[in-house]
């Protein structure tokens, strides 16, 4: 592996990568981390300053690339470059998430990536149910049931055309909505009194180890097990064909 190519996998600057192995400079935890995931070593392999303790404490905070103050301020384009790198897992945990089901290319990266093999599912919050009314009144617009509708509507062409797509309904009380692609992840936390697009995202990358991002692949794998599928039932009674 390159400097360049090491950089870039650990989104630093090549020069910062240089001065480690010319220098000796040693970097800070995450840094140890995410470049000993790079290079599928241990990382006292790499490092051994005393720092460098293997925690699941220290790796945790390890697998927090970036937290975004708003879901508004994440670059437009991460949420399609991040399902774009997907090759075995594209899951999307959301009561609504309507910015996605609005997304034309959203919908060209799903079809794209089940057709190769990837395991696609998307769970959307029963619009009957309690949790969902509930989520409503907490935003303080009473209308996501509606917006559920919405995104049940403009998935119509995939689910039709896409059967191998998992569709599912959930009536779980969801703290975050959760974006997955392998072993990468957006977490959008839900924050009382205030819409998704107001609260923090945090964008997770997976390290041997750490239990953070795993602790909310579990959140979904739970909420999938006790949804129901979509069925075309339901598609009949919103759009009435």
């Amino acid at each position: 592996m390159t400097i360049q190519s090491l950089a870039e996998a650990i989104e630093v600057n090549p020069k910062t990568v240089e001065r480690w192995i010319t220098q000796g400079k040693v970097p800070y935890r995450r840094h140890q981390y995410a470049t000993a995931a790079a290079l599928k070593v241990d990382v006292t392999t790499l490092w051994d300053d005393g720092r460098a303790v293997d925690s699941a404490t220290d790796l945790s905070k390890a697998e927090i690339a970036t937290v975004y103050p708003h879901r508004h301020t994440v670059p437009s384009g991460l949420w399609r470059e991040l399902y774009g790198r997907a090759e075995r897992n594209l899951d999307v945990l959301v009561y609504s998430g309507l910015f996605l089901a609005e997304d034309p290319l959203f919908h060209d990266l799903v079809r794209a990536k089940v057709e190769a093999g990837v395991q696609v599912r998307i769970l959307l919050g029963d619009p009957d149910c309690a949790a969902v009314r509930q989520r409503g009144i907490d935003e303080g617009h009473q209308i996501m049931d509606g917006k559920i509708r919405n995104a049940m509507v403009l998935y119509c062409p995939l689910m039709r055309s896409h059967p191998d797509i998992g569709f599912r309904l959930h009536g779980s009380t969801l703290y975050n909505s959760i974006y997955r692609a392998d072993d990468e992840m957006l977490v959008n936390p839900h924050v009382y009194g205030i819409g998704a697009y107001m609260a923090p995202v945090l964008h997770l990358r997976r390290l041997p180890g750490g239990g953070l991002f795993d602790t909310y692949t579990n959140s979904i794998e739970r909420t999938w097990e006790n949804a129901r599928p979509i069925t075309e039932q339901d598609v009949a009674s919103i759009t009435g064909a």
